[in-house]
């Protein structure tokens, strides 16, 4: 993801990361939200990249891949939990 800043990436995984727990019914902090959200767009890039899928660059498409990525983050906790 290149053209998106640290504090860019910052506020953009947060907003993700809040998103992606209020979507899979999670109370997590601030904190973890912001973490959630920028590792969810590194492992979303990283499987999207392994199916040749390119997402578009920019803040857009960092927060996509930060939701998603946040989605199956918090999929797979899910299932370790259990």
């Amino acid at each position: 993801m290149e053209g998106v800043g640290w504090i860019a990436a910052i506020i953009i995984g947060g907003f993700a990361g809040w998103l992606a727990g209020k979507l899979m019914e999670v109370r997590y902090g601030v904190l973890l939200n912001i973490v959630l959200g920028i590792v969810g767009s590194v492992v979303a890039t990283a499987i999207l990249a392994q199916f040749h899928i390119e997402v578009a660059g920019g803040r857009l498409g960092y927060f996509i891949t930060g939701f998603l990525g946040a989605c199956l983050l918090i999929f797979v906790a899910r299932l370790v939990r259990r």
